[in-house]
């Protein structure tokens, strides 16, 4: 696993950030890495260090996504980022990676309820499909968000969770 660690300080208020990108998202997650980081996120960048418009994203998400099962598996505060020109291609490839529960955000409510009620650990967003301002603003929406422990949406995400482990579909 490549990755480049940008500050080694861990705010216990913040998640750690694990951030991915293809060719297209670059901008974005340049951006990012230097926003989060001044308020106070540690983030950790799975790449690409440099612009190539025929990389192959799947490899820096999957990535990403490990170290953010990783850490939640170790007790650390662990969410990813995985970004793209659309996001669809970065988010398929983050949820092959077992434990993760990767949600493609497009606007605030699908940014907040992707944590709220189901406790995503990868958001993915589209860097040709929004501003930066409101890639931005979508991405801290889902950082800040908590999941809400209703019974319900504990339910569903363990019936996902023992179809991912054992195949079983649970009525």
């Amino acid at each position: 696993m490549t990755e480049r660690k940008l500050t080694v300080t861990t705010n216990p208020a913040f998640p750690r950030v694990h951030i991915a990108t293809d060719h297209a998202g670059m901008e974005l997650s340049a951006h990012l890495v230097k926003h989060l980081t001044a308020n106070g996120y540690e983030v950790v960048d799975h790449g690409p260090k440099e612009y190539d418009a025929l990389d192959d994203y799947p490899s820096f998400c999957i990535n990403a996504a490990l170290a953010v099962v990783a850490d939640q598996e170790a007790g650390v505060h662990a969410l990813g980022i995985v970004l793209g020109g659309s996001g669809n291609g970065e988010q398929i490839a983050a949820n092959k990676v077992k434990g993760v529960r990767a949600a493609l955000a497009w606007n605030h409510a699908t940014a907040t309820l992707a944590r709220e009620h189901n406790d995503a650990n990868v958001v993915a967003v589209g860097g040709r499909q929004h501003s930066v301002e409101e890639a931005t603003s979508l991405i801290e929406a889902f950082l800040q968000e908590p999941f809400s422990n209703d019974e319900r949406h504990v339910r569903r995400i363990g019936k996902i969770a023992t179809y991912e482990t054992t195949g079983e579909i649970v009525e």
